[in-house]
């Protein structure tokens, strides 16, 4: 029976040998995972061991963001309202300048960046950066505190008052382009991400992060706001800028227990070398043999699945006559010629995430003027609580945007996550991008709301009480809860590993767009909607005069066709895969028998 049934095996042997034969160039290159990963552990063995000191550090760093946070926001919450009182700025020039500034401060972390991963580490850069931030705050105070730094009298401010005021601004930027891309990163970067215990510490740091982040903000929209408008402008700017001192102290006073992670080159040079590459290649036939894949020896950063998507940009990993490698072949003599294919994956990552992240521009469009005349609605309110004396500061009020999001999150976790978790089967309950459309939806309903209560605020006159402006404040942070957080967790696991600090960038890259948008669009409307016969702009100084609620409806327009443009950019995308992720599931397939569909296209397998 046995020797009847022998040729039969054979045959099926043979017959799987062929099939596995047939579907070697797929599997290859998904299966040098394992390989990889082997030659991670060799290479890391001789590496010298960091000393983390993970939570013995956080008194220092986590210190140091929340003053650094408590100052920052404290110093430009109530900016508008500054320049509008006691520079005697009109309101939409104001506007406009923050819209200006907001966008340098939002575009500075993409220079950080690239100037901490390449040059001085993320160490020197929070350092350098908080004594800028701090000299800054202090520039700043003394406009208000010194008689001749500031207009008297109803008067413009002069060239002089301009010229110190923008100086405490540029160096505000400078300390917001190194303290922002490196903080989060710094803080992770105490814990070891090797063992459990420091991935733990990773994700309550973050936790952590984000709470303080709160609490600075409801702190600063609250007491310091406070203290500017109902009792000295002087004060108010003194406290933030004394914050920001002690958080310099703190930060230094930690010194000796920090890792510092050396610069390991940025990756936008790693972006320009695949660009020129494939450029240099554009000639070549689309690339169907072998591209230049060598082991992956990084015991940090996970090896990217091949796609293929953007396939103009896989000649920069084609080995042709002309390109020359190392004796051992695994480097290229001229990387502005030969890129492996891991670098191409990196690219790819990136101009994948483009299109959604441009969605995020109009979106944060939205939040940027809703912010701004928010302020200048509830000076032109009953801001009094009740027939006592106390006005509530028109800047204030961003503080229910933060509630709603501080008591929403929780709520989300721990009740809504689950049960469509149950639903939907996915982890998380919904995809970053799904949650990102929900958050652009009540972005639309948010500017909506807010045109309606404006038309009711200028029908009634300034004895409307302040809390008309609550409902758009809560959805405003309902919206952010979903949208921006969302937006966040993608970058977050969609970029590599070293990429992270270009994900942070990116994202307030998008606030900078969205800063001299909204600049450009204050000017065009202020000078475009008022009449020949004197008749006032939308945006006139008197809001009762205007019609910001017009302007909300036209951004609550540009909102719907936003949304239509990321709806199809969600259902483009493709997540990124990684390399241990493909070969499980062929793995799997393997061990399933499940054969491999015709005319599906292989990855190129590798040199």
């Amino acid at each position: 029976m046995e020797a009847n049934n022998k040729p039969k095996l054979e045959e099926e042997h043979g017959k799987a040998y062929a099939v596995a034969e047939e579907d070697a160039a797929t599997t290859n290159h998904k299966m040098m995972m394992k390989k990889h990963l082997s030659d991670d552990d060799e290479s890391a063995a001789g590496e010298p061991e960091e000393n983390y000191r993970g939570w013995k550090a956080m008194p220092y760093v986590i210190g140091n963001e929340t003053c650094e946070k408590l100052g920052t926001i404290g110093t430009t919450a109530n900016l508008l309202v500054y320049l509008t009182t006691v520079y005697g700025m009109k309101s939409a020039s104001a506007a406009t300048l923050l819209s200006l500034w907001g966008g340098t401060v939002n575009l500075a972390p993409v220079l950080g960046a690239f100037l901490s991963d390449s040059y001085l580490g993320r160490y020197a850069t929070i350092a350098l950066a908080s004594i800028a931030s701090f000299v800054g705050m202090i520039l700043l105070t003394l406009t208000a505190a010194v008689p001749s730094l500031h207009p008297h009298g109803g008067t413009g401010p002069s060239a002089s008052h301009m010229a110190v005021l923008l100086v405490s601004f540029a160096l505000l930027a400078v300390g917001a382009g190194g303290i922002r891309p490196c903080n989060l990163a710094f803080g992770a970067d105490q814990f070891d991400p090797r063992t459990p215990a420091g991935r733990r510490g990773i994700n309550s740091f973050f936790n952590w992060y984000y709470f303080t982040f709160t609490i600075a903000m409801m702190v600063s929209a609250t007491v310091i706001i406070y203290l500017q408008s109902n009792v000295s402008w002087a004060l108010g700017l003194a406290v933030p800028a004394t914050l920001m001192g002690l958080s310099c102290a703190l930060f230094f006073m930690g010194t000796r227990l920090y890792v510092r992670v050396r610069p390991e080159g940025s990756p936008f040079t790693s972006f320009a070398q695949v660009v020129v590459a494939a450029y240099r290649k554009r000639r070549l036939p689309a690339p169907k043999g072998e591209l230049f894949d060598p082991p992956h020896r990084s015991s940090l950063v996970s090896k990217i699945a091949y796609t293929d998507q953007f396939l103009c940009l896989d000649k920069a990993a084609v080995l042709t006559a002309e390109d020359e490698l190392t004796a051992d072949g695994t480097t290229a003599v001229n990387p502005w010629r030969l890129c492996t294919l891991q670098q191409v994956e990196e690219v790819k990552c990136l101009v994948r995430l483009l299109p959604v992240w441009s969605s995020g521009i109009v979106y944060y469009i939205v939040l940027t003027n809703l912010g701004n005349y928010n302020v200048l609605q509830a000076m032109q309110t009953d801001r009094h609580l009740g027939r006592s004396g106390f006005q509530i500061p028109a800047g204030s009020f961003v503080v229910f945007n933060m509630l709603a999001l501080t008591v929403w999150l929780p709520v989300y976790d721990g009740v809504l996550v689950p049960v469509l978790q149950r639903v939907t089967k996915r982890e998380g309950g919904m995809t970053q991008l799904q949650r990102m459309g929900t958050g652009l939806v009540l972005s639309i309903a948010t500017m909506l709301v807010a045109a309606a209560v404006e038309r009711h605020r200028r029908a009634a006159g300034d004895a409307t009480s302040c809390f008309v402006l609550v409902p758009q404040q809560i959805l405003a942070g309902l919206s952010e809860a979903f949208a921006v957080i969302g937006q966040v967790d993608l970058y977050y696991k969609q970029f590599p590993e070293n990429m992270r600090s270009v994900a942070g960038a990116l994202l307030f890259l998008g606030f900078a767009a969205a800063s001299y948008a909204s600049g450009v669009m204050v000017t065009v409307v202020h000078r475009t909607t008022g009449g020949s016969d004197g008749r006032p702009d939308w945006l006139t100084q008197d809001l009762n005069q205007g019609r910001v609620d017009l302007y909300y409806l036209v951004i609550a327009g540009m909102a719907a066709v936003n949304l239509v443009y990321f709806v199809a950019c969600a259902r483009w995308y493709r997540f990124k895969e990684s390399d241990s992720d493909a070969a499980a599931a062929v793995e799997l397939e393997e061990k399933d028998k499940v054969s491999v569909t015709a005319g599906a296209a292989a990855p190129p397998p590798p040199v």
